[in-house]
């Protein structure tokens, strides 16, 4: 069975990963966890990219990671890359939000995901992103999921991401959205077992909004 490492510490994102993929002969496997990795890029493809290709190259195994994080529109774009380092829990994450968007009339925003698959070189061999939209609630609603979840509405439910159930989120999230993309280009990319693994060449990117 092929092993996976996940570039995460994050149990909520792990558990998600590990849903899309639980039909797939892959082991998956945590980063080690004293090997930290500076998101230096400017976008989530490029954060996405830089950690696959660094846990792979030192742990000598496949690797993906996910990049992912909230844009305002009326932050421009904030917290962006950021998201995850907008304050130390979520709890303070939301609060900070919230409050730089008091008395805004606009709430538009969007979940960004993307997702890069690298072999045991290090070498990129597969991407994907996903887009869902959506606006920030003035407060927070529902109990299930992390991150922003509770002040992201999804108007064609009338939901927000931690008011859903967990099969409706994976189908209708940023990650669900970016894993639609990326499972069929897993599955003959990298799972068939006609082509050989050391022979990958180039990166399949799909790009789904």
């Amino acid at each position: 069975m092929t092993i996976l490492v996940v570039a995460t510490g994050n149990l909520g994102k792990l558990a998600e990963i590990q849903s899309y993929l639980s039909h797939f002969p892959l082991e998956l496997a945590l980063k080690p966890t004293n090997l930290e990795i500076e998101e230096t890029e400017s976008t989530f493809l490029g954060n996405a990219r830089l950690k696959a290709s660094q846990v792979a190259m030192v742990t000598h195994q496949w690797a993906i990671a996910d990049d992912s994080g909230l844009a305002v529109d009326a932050l421009d774009g904030a917290p962006g890359v950021f998201s995850a380092r907008y304050g130390t829990t979520d709890a303070e994450r939301i609060d900070r939000l919230l409050k730089a968007l008091v008395n805004n009339p606009n709430r538009g925003a969007q979940f960004v995901c993307a997702i890069a698959i690298a072999n045991p070189t290090g070498k990129l061999v597969l991407e994907a992103e996903g887009i869902c939209r959506g606006e920030i609630l003035l407060e927070p609603r529902g109990v299930n999921g992390f991150g922003y979840d509770p002040i992201f509405w999804v108007a064609e439910y009338g939901l927000s991401f931690a008011e859903m159930e967990p099969q409706l989120k994976a189908k209708t999230s940023h990650r669900g959205q970016a894993f639609a993309a990326l499972l069929p280009q897993l599955e003959q990319k990298i799972l068939n077992l006609d082509i050989p693994r050391s022979e990958e060449t180039g990166i399949l990117k799909n790009t789904k909004p």
